[in-house]
């Protein structure tokens, strides 16, 4: 212990030190975030001066200079000079600006290239230049307006979708869609098959909506169909979600033969399909076709790709069935009235002018630049060309606590994410990160936030 015991000395923060383990910084860094996140340390509180705490701790004073900066990067404190550092006032809230810019490179987010934009900013001036919004901004047309439905219906058969305008309907983004699908087609309950690492956000509406998510096995090619049999013949299920061009995170792609016996198995037991599809081009459909065209009656069908024209553009079509349509346009209704006018209406024109598809294609040429960094910085994961817009990378077991891992290579300037936030159920020993190839903003930001994942990867003070 140092020669000041503190025992009558007032610090704002007295961390445990007995809960200080290796990394320090690490470890230090996650007891603030705790100790903020529950409210022992309230917003606007005062943290102690960072040589008096390294003093208090017997540590070494950058150890705590460390753990303060992983804090500040997250948003979770801010400094002012010359006054301290103090705790801020919407911990962690993405948006804040407290402490001024970020340098860290996002490798986590899937943002999909969004600074390829001009042709989207160009659709939204030529919309509001037509001067016709004003007529369609009523509470009428909860599904969308018939010549915005029909523009998506367009769009849908370049990917082979077969529907009409009665079928289709306008979604604030595939979330919005999942989520009134989830809600409107199941009951409390009720259980929904999924791949064991899927689609972070199915995961927590599922659980908002009380239904429970099965974790099917999968391999190479995707689920199982032997695993999906067994567990349906086993237990009651109901629905099943399927990511079949492109599972996020594992970018697992279904072929012909996985995609005919995976539909033989739904048909057997009457599931519920939800088919988030978001790889594919249009105009240039997959060859091994959709789920939906081989189980139209059984299907929701989500134009996932659209989310990746403009992560501020949250619109999305989707095609079902007559016997689906009442209760979806229902949870449509109820969860957003109806999807936003100046949005669907820009959507509309990318589509009729046939910009939705070129930039989309722009976007997978950027995607087989970046998949090449990818390749290079990790050659021992190179398995041929890739479009791919995010990345798996394995992890050795012991980078287990998604956290403290996340953390860990926060502060080494990268955002990633651990596969514990795409897990159904914990699954101890398969670690690995959804790397985002098309979130750093550059391909020399690209290509430096992987280098610093290449060698952060071959540190050993994890």
């Amino acid at each position: 212990m140092p020669i000041n015991s503190f025992k009558n000395f007032f610090l704002s923060w007295t961390p445990d030190i007995s809960k200080l383990s290796r990394p320090r910084y690490l470890s230090l860094a996650n007891l603030l975030e705790t100790d903020i996140r529950t409210g022992k340390l309230p917003p606007g509180a005062k943290l102690p001066p960072q040589r008096e705490l390294a003093d208090y701790l017997d540590i070494n004073f950058t150890t705590v200079t460390r753990a303060y900066d992983l804090c500040r990067e997250k948003k979770l404190i801010y400094g002012i000079t010359g006054r301290g550092t103090f705790v801020s006032p919407l911990p962690g809230f993405p948006d804040s600006d407290i402490d001024g810019g970020n340098d860290i490179i996002e490798l986590g987010v899937v943002k999909g290239f969004e600074n390829v934009n001009i042709p989207i900013i160009e659709a939204a001036s030529q919309v509001l230049a037509k001067g016709n919004l004003q007529r369609l901004t009523s509470h009428a047309a909860v599904s969308g307006h018939l010549h915005q439905r029909a523009a998506a219906v367009r769009y849908l058969a370049g990917f082979g979708i077969d529907t009409d305008e009665e079928h289709t309907a306008l979604f604030s983004g595939a979330q919005n869609a999942i989520s009134a699908a989830l809600l409107s087609l199941f009951n409390i309950g009720e259980t929904v098959a999924a791949d064991e690492f899927t689609y972070a956000n199915l995961i927590g509406t599922a659980h908002l909506a009380h239904l429970q998510l099965a974790p099917i096995a999968g391999d190479i090619h995707g689920m199982l169909p032997e695993a999906l049999d067994k567990y349906c013949t086993d237990n009651p299920v109901s629905g099943i979600f399927l990511m079949p061009s492109c599972a996020n995170p594992t970018t697992v792609k279904m072929d012909q033969q996985r995609k005919d016996d995976i539909a033989g198995i739904i048909r057997k037991h009457r599931l519920i399909l939800i088919e988030d599809d978001i790889a594919c081009l249009p105009g240039i459909p997959d060859q091994s076709g959709t789920l939906f065209s081989r189980l139209p009656e059984q299907t929701v069908y989500i134009s996932g790709s659209l989310k990746y024209l403009s992560p501020w553009l949250r619109v999305a079509a989707a095609a079902f069935p007559e016997k689906f349509r009442s209760r979806l346009l229902n949870a449509l209704f109820h969860l957003n009235i109806k999807t936003s006018v100046l949005d669907a209406e820009i959507m509309t024109e990318l589509i009729s002018s046939g910009k939705a598809s070129a930039i989309l294609k722009e976007k997978h040429l950027l995607a087989i630049r970046a998949n090449r960094i990818f390749d290079r910085v990790f050659p021992q994961y190179a398995d041929g060309p890739r479009n791919d817009f995010f990345r798996m990378l394995p992890l050795p077991d012991q980078w287990s606590n998604a956290r403290e891992c996340e953390n860990f290579f926060a502060s080494h300037g990268i955002r990633v994410q651990h596969s514990e936030r795409f897990t159904v159920k914990p699954r101890p020993g398969q670690n690995f990160l959804r790397v985002s190839v098309s979130s750093a903003g550059s391909e020399r930001a690209l290509r430096r936030g992987l280098t610093a994942l290449f060698f952060a990867l071959r540190g050993d003070d994890l």
